[in-house]
């Protein structure tokens, strides 16, 4: 049997059934009356109850964050052990109690202080009653003058693997942030053992953090690490900040007042097992095991569909900048006007390049590698200058074959005929398409083009699957491929010749990666590169106004109150608004009540209705 719910309360709950000889929690709680709850809020950092004594006096109980508890409190209990009796509390206990939570904190240890009040009656006298009902309190007008009972320690053990994945996310270049609303030590303390928080880290509290100026915070933040005692507001402010310094940000939570983050980050992981309902809602991603490993897996699987989509982009750009520059020459130059390529051969290369190759490119695993690459910025071209680098290269070596087999062939030998050049240039057109492939399987300036070979069968079945169709098609192809009608269509030294150029695809896809991008980068022209709007710069609507003298504060509100009337629901009213001079003088005795009521006609020509006022009194007439 365990408890079911948060983990501290739960922990809390064991400690006292193992320790302090607590029943079943269903007794405990019929056996005691509940006059007033007063439920957690993340700004004052606590929780509390009010129950009624066996006396008829009531007590208020409060838990929460161990310093913030004890300077609530001014008194103390003496001894626990002997009896509740309590004494004032001194200079030295504070020093003594605040020491201990240092101590607590410096070993990860979440430390929760317990407190009470007693009151004679409830509510109490000169207590502020809450609207609506005036037997519940105001809680912070009585959270004063209250007894330190103890404070606990509660360790929450890091999940395996979560020192790990955090490494990993930094090796992709993910800084990882944890905004808590724990105590400075213990945040900090966790952050170390999880490898958050390095040397060159900062760490913050967020009501300093809250109180800084917008550029103070653009300024903190590269190298902000931890925000402990924060409250939710904390969390979305540092989300908009990130934003606005043009990062893509993603935030974890399971509370409800995590939602607010959630909802502004560009990718919200919320927890499925003890996450909110609202936090659900406002996430894009639900981490079912509630584990931060999720996260890497989630990272890597969206790295792996983002590359399978330039992975055939690329290919598919290689293959067509050929065929058309290849189909283009090839027509002009020859008498009868006529492609080396014709119309149902470009049709197999259609097929292999969008159906076939996409399948083949697109279903790769994700890999661990994918991991060892910095992210995109954002905003950033689907294609990179690594992938153009292939591009042209690629469609460089390729056009260099084709024309050289095309015009030179016969000149050297290779073919005897035109014929025999056509498929030539046909045959070794496709194989170095299939030999691309290869190298199309890596986007960046890596060598291994196998890795992970063998976990995608379907790009090996398809490969062998195209290589044998494309000897069928050479062999008994014949007259719809328009194949030579020699025999053999092609000797052994024109096959040695189609699949050794293919071949040399993929050292040619070698000697390009050895290329520097920074090189290539320098190369293109400035008018061609897609110009960023400076970092901080972007103001969001809701700080449009934050830094406006405070004399112009009212003058703001009313211009944005009229505003928002004037472009919204004023101008679908069916009623006239008079203005307040033309009222008075409708208010007139000196005006008929059937002025009054008089329906105006508005420019439409539909009748509009103002509302009769009453009878005039002597207060009305009152100047």
């Amino acid at each position: 049997m365990t408890f079911i719910g948060s983990k501290t309360e739960t922990a809390l709950l064991e400690y006292a059934k193992a320790y302090l000889g607590m029943g079943p929690v269903s007794e405990e709680r019929s056996n005691v009356k509940t006059l007033q709850l007063v439920p957690f809020d993340s700004g004052r950092k606590c929780m509390g109850i009010v129950v009624q004594l066996e006396n008829g006096a009531a007590r208020l109980y409060v838990k929460g964050a161990s310093e913030i508890m004890l300077r609530k409190c001014s008194s103390i209990i003496r001894d626990p052990t002997r009896d509740s009796s309590s004494a004032p509390l001194t200079i030295d206990d504070k020093e003594a109690v605040k020491d201990l939570i240092e101590n607590y904190a410096s070993r990860s240890l979440r430390t929760i202080g317990i407190i009470y009040r007693d009151f004679e009656r409830w509510p109490p006298r000169n207590a502020k009653r809450a609207e609506g009902d005036q037997n519940e309190v105001i809680f912070e007008d009585i959270f004063n003058n209250m007894t330190f009972v103890g404070m606990v320690g509660i360790q929450d053990p890091l999940r395996e693997g979560v020192p790990g994945a955090v490494k990993r996310c930094r090796r992709a270049g993910v800084v990882v942030r944890m905004v808590t609303g724990d105590n400075k030590l213990t945040a900090q303390a966790i952050a170390r053992e999880c490898g958050i928080l390095d040397r060159e880290g900062l760490i913050m509290e967020g009501p300093e953090f809250r109180n800084l100026s917008k550029f103070q915070q653009n300024e903190i933040i590269p190298r902000l690490r931890v925000l402990a005692r924060s409250s939710p507001e904390d969390k979305r402010i540092l989300v908009r900040r990130l934003k606005d310094m043009g990062e893509t940000v993603a935030v974890t939570g399971d509370g409800t007042n995590d939602a607010p983050a959630l909802k502004l980050a560009d990718v919200g992981f919320s927890m499925g097992i003890t996450g909110t309902e609202v936090a659900k809602e406002a996430s894009a991603i639900i981490l079912m095991d509630d584990n931060f490993t999720s996260i890497v897996k989630a990272l890597k699987w969206g790295r792996a569909v983002n590359d399978a989509v330039k992975r055939f982009l690329q290919f598919q750009l290689t293959v067509n900048v050929t065929a058309i520059v290849l189909t283009f020459v090839t027509a002009v130059s020859s008498s009868d006007e006529g492609s080396v390529l014709t119309a149902v051969q470009l049709l197999w290369v259609n097929l292999i390049m969008d159906t076939l190759a996409a399948l083949a490119l697109a279903t790769d695993p994700p890999q661990d590698g994918c991991l060892d690459r910095k992210p995109e910025r954002r905003g950033a071209s689907i294609i990179s200058i690594t992938m153009w680098k292939m591009i042209i290269g690629q469609a460089i070596y390729q056009l260099a074959v084709t024309f050289i087999l095309y015009y030179a062939a016969g000149s050297t030998g290779i073919a005897t005929n035109n014929d025999q050049r056509n498929t030539l240039v046909f045959n070794t057109f496709v194989w170095m398409q299939i030999f691309n492939q290869w190298n199309n399987r890596r986007l960046d300036n890596h060598f291994n083009i196998f890795e992970g070979l063998l976990q995608n069968w379907y790009f090996i079945i398809i490969n062998f699957a195209v290589s044998g169709a494309q000897v069928l098609i050479i062999f008994v192809g014949g007259t719809p491929f328009s194949i030579s009608p020699t025999k053999p269509p092609q000797t052994g030294p024109q096959w040695a010749c189609a699949i050794v150029l293919g071949v040399i695809s993929i050292i040619i896809g070698a000697a390009i990666r050895l290329i520097p991008d920074e090189l290539i980068s320098r190369c293109i022209p400035e008018f061609l590169k897609k110009k960023r709007d400076i970092p901080g710069l972007a103001v969001s609507d809701e700080e449009r106004f934050n830094d406006y003298p405070e004399a112009l504060a009212n003058v703001r509100d009313e211009l944005a109150f009229v505003r928002k009337l004037k472009g919204g629901r004023l101008n679908n009213l069916k009623f006239a608004v008079q203005h307040p001079r033309n009222f008075i003088k409708t208010r007139s005795p000196f005006h008929s009540r059937s002025n009054s009521m008089r329906a105006p006609q508005t420019p439409t020509g539909e009748d509009s209705f103002s509302v009769p006022s009453p009878a005039p009194t002597g207060n009305d007439l009152d100047p």
